[in-house]
């Protein structure tokens, strides 16, 4: 029960910095209101033409999210990689450190062979290739 006390609190210490920040944003912002000079060009000086919904395309998401999947690949590496250089000094003998040492690089062959695994599904069926080409299917192949 102590516990769950101190994550509410902790949430409740959280919501209230959040509405702390946003209560003195409001109260020090200056108040403008709307006017021609806010609706002009910015930037380029250029005027827009059209509409700012435009369908962006797919492959910047997958991009995106190779990115994202190789970053998080680095990020849990690197910890790892510390644990498994001072396994000794994590639990005091040699023999434990390892077996330690061996279910970790077990874990991480396991890891790296399902980011392989999904690196091939994605060359294999061209999802690295910004330009990508359709085959076309003759009557009877596959």
């Amino acid at each position: 029960m102590e516990s769950l006390g101190s994550i509410t609190l902790f949430a409740l210490a959280g919501m209230g910095l959040v509405a702390v920040g946003l209560g003195v944003g409001r109260w020090i912002r200056p108040r403008t209101y709307s006017s021609p000079i806010k609706f002009d060009p910015y930037e380029c000086g250029e005027s827009p033409i059209g509409s700012a919904q435009v369908q962006f395309d797919l492959r910047f998401y997958i991009v995106a999210l190779i990115y994202l999947i190789f970053a998080v690949e680095i990020v849990l590496f690197y910890p790892w990689a510390v644990a498994y250089g001072s396994a000794e000094q994590i639990v005091g003998s040699e023999q434990a450190a390892f077996v330690l040492r061996s279910v970790a690089l077990v874990d991480l062959l396991i890891f790296f062979g399902l980011l392989v695994v999904g690196f091939a599904y994605l060359w294999r069926f061209g999802y690295l290739e910004w330009v990508r080409t359709l085959k076309s299917r003759t009557p009877g192949s596959v």
